[in-house]
Parts: C-alpha cells; structure tokens; sequence
C-alpha cells in the first residue's frame, strides 16, 4: 500500500463519521456534522471533487465538541475557545476562568538521556501568556530575546523551549542574576552545540532505517552527559566558595 493510499484510508467519509459518532451521540445528523463544520469546529480536508475526508483529529474534535455541549450545554462560543487553547497546547479554560499554561515538569535531580526526548513543541503562546506563565518582566524578556536566550517563532509566538528558558530564568532572578549575567550560558551552551554536531553530524549523514535513531540517541545521550557534568563542576566551585567539604 504506497503512502497516498494509507492516507486515504486513514480518513472517513462524513456518512462514515456519522456511523462512528452515533454510538455515543444517538441524536447526532449529517447536517449537524455540515453546521458545526459550517461554525469552524472541525475543518476536513476535501477530495478533488469536494467530498468531506475526515481526520482522526477530526472526529476526536467533533467528539469533544459533542460531549461539551450535552454534559456542560455550553455554547459553540465557548467550545470554539476552548479548542482553540488546546490547539495552542493550554489547558481549556474552566467555567469564567482562563486558558492556562500546563506546567513544565524540569527534573531536580541529574537528568539522563530518557529526559531529552526529541518532542516537537507543541504550545503556542502569545507574549502577555510566556510573561503570566513565567513571571518575568517586560524588560527581562526583551533582554533576553536580545542575547538570544528566548527568540518568538516567525508566527510570533512562543513555544515549549521559550517557557522552560524563561521559567528557569525567572528563578534565577529571585537571586539577583538578570539576563546579561546569563550571556555565558547561551555562549557555552553553543560551543557544546558545536562540539557535539562533530559527534552526530556523520551520524545523521548515514543511510539506513537505523541512522536517524541512532543519530537521535546520541544527542539524547550527549545532552544528559553535558548537563551532568556541568552541574557537578558548578557543586563542586560553589562547594568551594560556601567553605563546605568533599
């Protein structure tokens, strides 16, 4: 089966979908599918000859929608509001309340290479939310931004990596450290960038099924390495400079 037909077959027609959807929303119609459509709630793509081609994420949409408006009866309004946050990678509003940023959960301990999963980002958010979900200030931020620490994407939002960055920054100015203090670690961290593309670069360039995975288990590996040795040398000045004892 080449891609084009496994493309095919992984999409449902609406009379499809409407069989799919029936089980758990007996009052569900092709008209209601068409209006919600029509609402810009679920957006399928469409053949040459302008049938409906319905996406998993499609139907996990409808679905969505469906059971806000029959468990909560919320208004389209408030649903399309609510997709809209979860497209971004927020956590839906609750009743009056606001889309929020989900927590970044960054390891206290040592990291490993399983801590350094290839994810792509998936949040999208404006300045006004990376400043709320951060903490830091308006002049924290665009200096920052000018040393290169955090960068807008070209739609101008902000993604996973500008949050962690900035989450880890707004700490370390709790101790007085701002954002020109910090020029060093953008400067170190790409030499290390440097270092290691020597590292994975003929990695990559290998042909074989198994040459991205191994390529992408290196950088895993190596990030892990950096970091750890990072931290134990700053424990080991720091133990230094505090009087404490090996």
């Amino acid at each position: 089966m080449t891609a084009s037909d496994a493309a095919t077959r992984a999409t449902l027609s609406i009379g499809e979908v409407l069989t799919q959807l029936r089980a758990d929303f007996p009052d569900i119609t092709i008209s209601k599918i068409r209006f919600l459509e029509t609402e810009g709630l679920v957006s399928p793509d469409r053949t040459p000859s302008g049938y409906r081609k319905f996406s998993p994420s499609d139907v996990s949409r409808l679905r969505y929608v469906l059971a806000q408006q029959r468990d909560h009866y919320l208004p389209l309004r408030v649903i399309k509001d609510q997709l809209d946050a979860i497209d971004r990678g927020l956590v839906p509003a609750g009743p009056g309340g606001l889309p929020r940023v989900p927590h970044l959960a960054i390891a206290d301990n040592a990291p490993t290479a399983e801590h350094f999963q290839p994810v792509a980002a998936t949040l999208r958010l404006s300045r006004d939310e990376l400043l709320n979900a951060t903490g830091l200030t308006v002049d924290q931020l665009d200096e920052l931004e000018q040393f290169g620490m955090i960068a807008a994407k070209s739609g101008g939002h902000y993604d996973d990596d500008a949050l962690a960055v900035g989450q880890v920054v707004a700490d370390l100015a709790r101790y007085g450290l701002e954002g020109r203090h910090l020029r060093a670690f953008r400067t170190a961290a790409d030499r290390e960038i440097g270092l290691f593309s020597q590292v994975v670069g003929p990695l990559a360039r290998q042909k074989g099924p198994e040459a991205k995975a191994r390529a992408e288990e290196a950088v895993r590996e190596l990030a892990a390495l950096s970091v750890r040795l990072h931290a134990a040398l700053v424990q080991i000045g720091l133990r230094d400079v505090s009087g404490g004892s090996s």
